[in-house]
């Protein structure tokens, strides 16, 4: 019963660690361009 619960619990616990992980990945790269991240844009870099 509790089975496919779990499973969808640990989906989205992996969804989310992947967001989280590509705006983190994104928001280094914004920064070494000299950029600042403003609402998942990156602002000011050339």
């Amino acid at each position: 019963m509790f089975k496919p619960i779990r499973l969808l619990i640990l989906i989205l616990f992996a969804f989310l660690a992947g967001v989280l992980f590509e705006r983190n990945n994104t928001s280094e790269k914004c920064s070494t361009a000299g950029g600042q991240m403003d609402a998942g844009l990156c602002l000011g870099a050339s």
